[in-house]
């Protein structure tokens, strides 16, 4: 009972993976190391030879400032979609471009390629550049940069970082990506392959988010270059040989909320009137001679303060700084009488201080006997 129950469980946990679809099974070429699959190949038009079934037609709109322009290069556009069996229209009075399918259409593909065609040249793309579109090998990318940021004087800044100094920085990002970039408005169109686009698009994305600079972007897309090069670092992340720039937060001034007043289900008294006020002061009973009188004297004493402050004012500039006072020759001639008998006193001073010290200075030998010695007598002399 036992091997039994553990062949079941061994049934059970060794289950082979189901196949949502009766065709979902591994294919002999997915795993094929020789095919790219990121190759595009042309298109051969025996691969349709039918034809389209159904009409596609697309249309978009272009400024006013683009109709002569239009005019003039709808002859090479219409040439160049001719030769895949694509037909346009430009109509003046709408102010429009369309495209749709003929019975000639091979490539069911062709007429989305033939819309970005039109969208790019309503975004002011040149028609030659325009035109390249239509190969297999190229895509292209209108992104839309208005509604990213709000403030006017912001967006025309960060537009400007975009495009550089004389399209310094526009031209470097096209020979790094590998694509074709134009900023036009409020809009960037680029053309090129899937992965410059992919480069392409974060780049503006961060220039007008202000999240990194195109500069620090060139710098990173130079280094990648230079490690494409390199075989033996093909299969290894390149994270350790590249800079990372660190955000600068810059302190702004912190907005001073406005207090909020409260809200009372009572209305604010009523200001008095013209008339109340005359009223109190009186002014309300005076003639109109009197009124007229009183602004008048009150004019002219508002005058008269003001003339008196403008005189002040002006004379303040010529009014003199205060000299220093010279003292009298006679007061300095007593001061440094002052001075010397105040000298004469400390040199007296000083020597009576110099006799107390040598007075303070006495021998206690001369004053003790010396034992085997007599004193000495002084003799008398005898005075006649």
């Amino acid at each position: 009972m036992e091997a039994d129950a553990a062949e079941i469980t061994d049934v059970l946990t060794t289950k082979k993976p189901k196949h949502k679809g009766k065709h979902d099974k591994p294919k002999p070429w997915d795993e094929d190391p020789h095919i790219d699959r990121w190759n595009i190949e042309k298109f051969d038009p025996s691969w349709n030879q039918g034809g389209m079934l159904d009409v596609s037609s697309f249309s978009t709109l272009f400024p006013k400032y683009r109709e002569k322009y239009l005019t003039d290069a709808w002859p090479m556009v219409k040439s160049a979609l001719k030769e895949f069996g694509i037909d346009c229209e430009l109509n003046k009075n709408e102010g429009s471009m369309t495209v749709k399918t003929t019975i000639k259409t091979r490539d069911p593909y062709i007429i989305v390629k033939a819309r970005d065609l039109i969208k790019l040249l309503s975004r002011s793309v040149p028609a030659p550049q325009a035109v390249k579109i239509l190969n297999d090998d190229m895509s292209c990318d209108i992104i839309k940069i208005g509604n990213m940021i709000h403030n006017k004087e912001r967006f025309v800044k960060r537009r400007q970082n975009l495009v550089g100094p004389n399209s310094s920085t526009l031209k470097a990002l096209e020979l790094l990506t590998g694509c074709y970039i134009l900023v036009q408005g409020n809009t960037v169109a680029a053309m090129g392959s899937f992965k410059g686009l992919k480069q392409v698009r974060r780049i503006v994305e961060d220039c007008i988010q202000n999240k990194m600079h195109p500069v620090y972007h060139i710098k990173i897309l130079m280094m990648k270059k230079e490690l494409e090069k390199d075989p033996a670092l093909k299969n290894e992340n390149w994270d350790r040989f590249l800079p990372k720039y660190k955000k600068k937060t810059v302190k702004q001034k912190k907005v001073k909320s406005k207090k909020k007043k409260q809200d009372t289900p009572f209305p604010p008294p009523q200001q008095p009137s013209m008339e109340d006020v005359q009223l109190e002061t009186g002014e309300y009973f005076l003639s109109d001679k009197k009124k007229q009188a009183k602004k008048w004297h009150e004019k002219q004493e508002k005058q008269l303060e003001k003339t008196a402050e403008n005189k002040r004012k002006r004379e303040a500039a010529f009014v003199p700084p205060k000299e220093l006072i010279k003292q009298d020759p006679i007061t300095y001639a007593d001061d440094n009488k002052d001075v010397a008998a105040m000298a004469i006193s400390l040199k007296r001073k000083a020597k009576e201080f110099g006799k107390q010290k040598s007075s303070d200075n006495v021998n206690p030998e001369d004053y003790i006997a010396i034992s085997g010695e007599q004193p000495h007598k002084k003799k008398k002399s005898n005075r006649n």
